[in-house]
């Protein structure tokens, strides 16, 4: 149940301060942890995709109980504990590099520990919001953040890349260990948010089991969420290679590496300010399979080129492929948020993020096997398969008969099978 509208607006502004300060760390961490990967430690390319996927592996081992320990613990308090962590994780590279013994083992346990924490605090966080927030507003709200996230992106890596410059990339992680600092404290003013507890809780293994079934089963979360996955799979190579492909391959300096990865926000920027638009005009529905093609065309553009051409195309295609995505991300996260019931939205939002973000591990371990035998270039250029199934599947499912998600009314509550309206039927 939403708060009172005048408390309700600034529990949402300090929820997003909180997410904001972080996501402008976390942006300059993602500038400053591969490099310091590939300038201080000369790190291999499938090292980097190692790094990349113990980034996101946490998904895999804990993404589909992760939903069930946020429903039965007070979300606030899970996530100042969850950004305590990783605060303590990140400012363990900077100590062990000034004792002189960094390894490239150390930056995965640490990123397998913010990993862990991601998990759990990203589950929470996205419980929270409709919480706060009516509604009518989600979607508005969901851009809001998707666009702060945007900005955060393209205004992090820039920084970051200019911070490792000058100081070097190890040090440059304790700004992004600070963020975390920051957002534990602003979360601890938010109110407390726990479930209403039955006398008895149902068996662990059957509360994920429900919260699978009806998100696997839902003819619009469904399709939804296999379209997500190879998006995340695409993302996942990307993270792992594109400082590699970068410095290795197109011979970028730090300083014009953060420049260059700054075009995912510009592109995070322009989806989250279009998606209002676009999904008022044509639909959420066709909003998606349009954003499918879009992403699929950035994904292609991307590895071309070479010299300023190549830094061109990589900016181009980088631009394009994230406005699609973020589309796709708050169109879909803003319907699961309207369309599950309550008391199993914490675990269809983990049943999507261990499906769909799992595939991120997977995509940067791949990718990374891929370039160390084929180079990055051409590693990105196979990825563009699993970007054209973004499209592909949404065209499969009854997605492609909708003008609007919410065209689908519930029609058998037992199995969580939707049934078309009249309406979506003559659509």
């Amino acid at each position: 149940m939403a708060v009172g509208s005048a408390r309700g607006a600034s529990v949402f502004w300090r929820w997003w301060t909180a997410g904001t300060t972080s996501a402008v760390g976390s942006a300059v961490g993602a500038v400053a942890l591969p490099l310091t990967a590939l300038t201080v430690l000369d790190a291999s390319a499938l090292e980097m995709g190692m790094i990349a996927a113990a980034g996101y592996v946490a998904w895999i081992v804990i993404g589909l109980p992760a939903g069930v320990m946020v429903q039965r613990l007070p979300m606030r308090s899970v996530q100042v504990v969850a950004d305590l962590a990783r605060a303590a994780a990140v400012v363990s590279i900077p100590l062990a590099w000034w004792l002189d013994c960094l390894t490239v083992a150390q930056l995965m346990i640490v990123a397998l520990v913010i990993s862990f924490a991601d998990v759990i605090f990203d589950v929470a966080n996205s419980t929270f919001l409709p919480s706060i927030v009516s509604k009518e507003q989600l979607q508005s709200r969901n851009s809001l953040t998707s666009g702060t996230h945007a900005t955060t992106q393209l205004a992090g890596p820039s920084v970051g890349g200019l911070v490792v410059q000058v100081f070097g990339a190890v040090p440059t992680l304790l700004v992004d260990a600070a963020s975390y600092l920051v957002s534990a404290l602003l979360l601890r003013t938010l109110p407390e948010r726990r479930a209403e507890a039955p006398d008895r809780w149902p068996p662990v293994r059957a509360m994920i089991r429900e919260g699978w079934r009806f998100v696997v089963h839902h003819p619009v979360m469904g399709p939804c969420m296999w379209a997500a996955t190879a998006a995340n799979a695409v993302c996942g190579a990307q993270h792992a290679l594109y400082a590699l492909y970068l410095v290795r391959e197109l011979h970028a300096q730090p300083g014009f590496v953060g420049l260059l990865l700054a075009a995912d926000g510009v592109g995070t920027l322009i989806g989250a300010a279009l998606t209002n638009r676009i999904t008022a005009r044509v639909g959420t529905a066709r909003a998606l399979i349009v954003a499918g093609f879009v992403s699929l065309a950035g994904a292609l553009v991307v590895p071309l080129g070479t010299g300023w051409r190549g830094f061109a195309a990589f900016a181009v295609g980088n631009v394009v492929f994230s406005a699609g995505v973020v589309v796709l991300s708050v169109v879909t996260r803003t319907y699961r948020q309207i369309a599950s019931p309550p008391d199993l939205l914490p675990r269809v939002m983990a049943t999507v993020r261990f499906v769909s973000w799992g595939a991120i591990p997977i995509g940067g371990l791949a990718a990374g096997a891929v370039a160390g035998v084929l180079g990055g270039r051409v590693a990105l250029m196979l990825f563009v398969v699993a970007a054209a199934c973004m499209p592909l599947v949404l065209l499969a499912s009854p997605i492609r008969r909708l003008r609007d998600l919410t065209d689908y009314r519930q029609g058998d509550e037992s199995t969580g099978s939707p049934a078309l309206t009249a309406d979506a039927e003559q659509a």
